[in-house]
């Protein structure tokens, strides 16, 4: 089996056991880069190979002395383009920022090294990570892995194709409105949404308010998202809101797997689908997620139609004021500049524009309105112990369009109302794994969000690893 072949805990147990040296596996993936990158664009900024070639033979060093930094020991990894990394172009897609360099790490980057790491450069996403569709002015468009046609997603569309490709063993991404779910789905890959709190964010303009939006993981496989979500988690002193503890059933590959470990008989999930008729689909999406279920079924699940019991609407509503509030308090001073403001994405300044014409009065009742929502969304936890429902409502579009106009019929009045299946559990602070439930005739992937508990992280994980033992070769389709 090639390296780059391996998942992320196989590559880490032939590191730690001997079995390829560090510069061996880099060199793998720099070739891979190579071959692979060119027609999807999902890797930027990458660092000199002679840099990175080095940085593998001191991780080579340690190891002949029995030494290892931790379970990504010599993993070559790039980081979303959101996340600050020392000495390395941060553009969050912007020109606006096209030659930032940050001279520290985010609190994620810190992590990742201090478990082994090698920062090879960056993943591409949407200008300031608006949008799921991975496209902008200073690296241009990521194409999807199964067909470079499409839209890979976003906005850690470069971390799931990076991931999909083989390019990467793991990847780090961030999920505000479905940014680590939606190109999950769309690539055939895990991504996690971890608890609000779970994995804190560092630096933080806002440490109270700017929580719809978390870091956390991707994998090919359940247990590589459960070791990096293990990585990533735990609380930090200048995160005020960060969940106490850490994820210790997640701490080394042994432990994550036991932790994995169960029989889901008797697990009891609640199919919100498309929230009895309330949300758009496309064809095909929503049977794709009931053969999923099926399979669950046949593990002892019980699956039942449920709802939350509150208006869509209600929701929808409160969601944009929240959404346009914080764009707004993080990018309204530089869309203040008139000239700035010409190098800014017409949907970034529409969310700016919006959470300025936003009342206090307006925001305290959307407040009230979310806080009405998790009464509701939790409530169903005393029948169920996950929710399901579908992680997109379109099959991957063109890459050529900024975003989908209509969803059949229906004109999508916001350039993110298509996306609106993914608000629930941000918009609840819950747990949500999206995983792959298969292709379509033209072989177009999609996924399923399954959403957990509240803080409920590990049992979710071990009913998406449970799920992932009954996923066949329609699945596991190769990207072209």
């Amino acid at each position: 089996m090639a390296i780059t072949d391996l998942g992320a805990t196989e590559l880490s147990a032939a590191i730690h056991g001997r079995e390829v040296s560090c510069r061996e596996v880099l060199s793998a993936y720099l070739d891979r880069i190579e071959e692979q990158n060119p027609a999807v664009n999902a890797i930027v900024s990458l660092r000199p190979h002679d840099e990175l070639l080095a940085e593998a033979a001191a991780c080579d060093e340690e190891t002949a002395h029995g030494l290892s930094r931790g379970w990504m020991h010599g993993f070559p990894q790039a980081i979303k383009d959101l996340a600050e990394t020392k000495g390395l172009c941060t553009t969050s897609g912007s020109r606006l920022l096209e030659h930032w360099v940050p001279d520290f790490d985010c609190l994620m980057v810190e992590r990742m090294k201090s478990a082994g790491c090698i920062v090879i450069g960056k993943t591409n996403v949407p200008e300031f990570g608006l949008g799921s569709h991975t496209f902008n002015e200073v690296f241009g468009t990521t194409r999807n892995a199964f067909d470079h046609s499409r839209s890979a997603g976003g906005s850690s569309g470069g971390a799931a194709v990076a991931l999909a490709t083989h390019m990467l063993p793991v990847a780090d991404g961030s999920d505000y409105m479905g940014s680590l779910r939606n190109p999950a789905a769309w690539n055939n890959v895990y991504g996690m949404r971890p608890s609000q709190g779970r994995v804190p964010s560092w630096p933080e303009r806002d440490g109270y308010l700017a929580q719809l939006g978390t870091e956390g993981p991707m994998g090919r496989t359940v247990h590589d998202v459960a070791m990096l979500l293990g990585t990533l988690a735990g609380e930090h002193a200048a995160a005020p809101l960060s969940l106490p503890g850490r994820l210790d059933g997640l701490a080394t590959v042994v432990q994550a797997r036991e932790a994995l470990a169960g029989d889901p008989a008797g697990t009891r999930i609640g199919w919100l689908g498309d929230l009895n008729g309330h949300l758009s689909m496309e064809p095909g999406i929503l049977d794709h997620c009931l053969l999923a279920l099926a399979a669950l079924e046949e593990l002892g699940c019980h699956v039942e139609s449920t709802s939350f019991g509150m208006q869509p609407d209600r929701v929808w509503s409160a969601w944009l004021v929240w959404r346009h509030v914080l764009v707004a308090a993080a990018l309204g001073t530089l869309a203040s500049d008139p000239a700035r403001r010409q190098m800014m994405k017409p949907e970034v300044l529409w969310e700016v524009d919006n959470g300025d014409r936003v009342t206090a009065t307006q925001f305290a009742e959307a407040a009230v309105e979310r806080t009405s929502f998790h009464t509701r969304i939790v409530d169903l936890f005393d029948r169920f112990d996950a929710l399901a429902m579908p992680s997109a409502q379109v099959w991957p579009f063109d890459a050529s369009e900024r975003w989908p106009q209509h969803i059949g019929e229906r004109e999508m009045d916001t350039y993110h109302r298509w996306m609106e299946a993914t608000i629930y559990a941000t918009f609840a602070g819950l747990p949500a794994i999206s995983v792959p439930v298969g292709f379509d005739d033209r072989g177009l992937p999609m996924g399923m969000q399954l959403i957990g508990r509240p803080r409920g992280d590990i049992a979710l994980l071990r009913l998406a690893r449970a799920y992932e033992m009954t996923v066949t070769a329609r699945n596991t389709r190769r990207m072209t």
